[in-house]
């Protein structure tokens, strides 16, 4: 676990992050995470499209297959252009918005850089 760093307002070490921000349960300050310096797993984060092209936070990619969303009655069509990645850790290393959609999690290996 990282340690998030402490508040600047107060100076407490009790932060967490929610929804992209750094909140102080002390003095309810609110800060942006991203202005904080990049962690180290971050900085060493490689993903990589279907062709091996390597992808950046803000790219615009394609999905390359029809893929099937639980919870929606149709699937993600091929050829639908996702604008604006984020790259994240896991299994879905893709965080996005999908227009008809909403957000979204991808797996880097249905989608291609355009």
């Amino acid at each position: 676990m990282t340690k998030l760093p402490n508040c600047p307002e107060c100076n407490s070490e009790y932060a967490y992050e929610d929804r992209g921000m750094l909140v102080c349960p002390e003095c309810g300050h609110e800060w942006s995470a991203l202005s904080e310096s990049v962690t180290a797993t971050e900085e060493n984060l490689i993903v990589k499209d279907a062709n091996g092209n390597l992808l950046v936070d803000g790219d615009t990619v394609t999905v390359i297959k029809d893929l099937k969303v639980k919870g929606a009655s149709n699937p993600l069509k091929m050829g639908t252009k996702v604008k604006n990645i984020r790259l994240v850790e896991g299994d879905h290393n893709i965080d996005c918005k999908i227009e008809g959609f909403g957000a979204m999690k991808l797996k880097s290996e249905f989608v291609k850089k355009i």
